[in-house]
């Protein structure tokens, strides 16, 4: 649908399936938008970058904001994937009303900081899922998560299983780096 274009967008581009990817890019389907981001702006730009971005999407009469993030692991008390956090001018919809809210003291940093940040102070509705991740390495287990939640939400479907195939490599090579370690008694061998 559209392309984002400023002084603070990272000068990197690739290609999908022979099309070129641009580091900011908008996707419609319906009266769904979605914002992809590839890479972060340049550092030091982020900060206005997003805050720039956040008022635009208020100023564009958008209806809310769904955004994705990462929970670090570790931090997981139950068996569930994920938590939400949401603006006070946000309600929960019929799918999210169950959700589980992140748990107090707990600090969310980055892009999705700055953007609830701005929303909760412009009385804008919007929330964030925050799937459980590893801080170590990518972990398409948890971008899965995230995509089923919204796909319920607002009513779309995702092939996912790209994701999850590239999980299991992830997954097998960490096991396979592991093995690897492990067989080695000592640093000298």
């Amino acid at each position: 649908m559209a392309f984002v274009d400023s002084e603070s967008v990272s000068p990197v581009s690739s290609t999908v399936a022979g099309r070129l990817v641009t580091p900011y890019e908008f996707f419609q389907a319906r009266d769904l938008t979605i914002f992809k981001v590839e890479v972060p702006p340049y550092r030091g730009a982020e900060i206005d970058f997003f805050r720039n971005f956040s008022e635009w999407v208020t100023n564009s009469k958008f209806r809310e904001v769904a955004l994705i993030g990462g929970l670090d692991a570790s931090l997981r008390t139950d068996d569930s994937s994920y938590r939400i956090v949401h603006t006070s001018a946000y309600t929960p919809n019929e799918q999210l009303k169950q959700a589980k809210i992140l748990e107090d003291e707990q600090i969310i940093v980055g892009p999705v900081a700055i953007m609830l940040n701005y929303f909760e102070a412009h009385d804008f509705p919007a929330y964030a899922i925050l799937a459980y991740s590893s801080t170590e390495r990518i972990d398409p287990r948890a971008a899965v998560s995230s995509i089923e939640i919204l796909s319920k939400s607002y009513g779309f479907s995702v092939d996912v299983e790209p994701l999850l195939k590239g999980a299991e490599v992830v997954e097998t090579e960490i096991a396979r780096q592991d093995k690897k370690l492990s067989k080695s008694e000592s640093i000298y061998t």
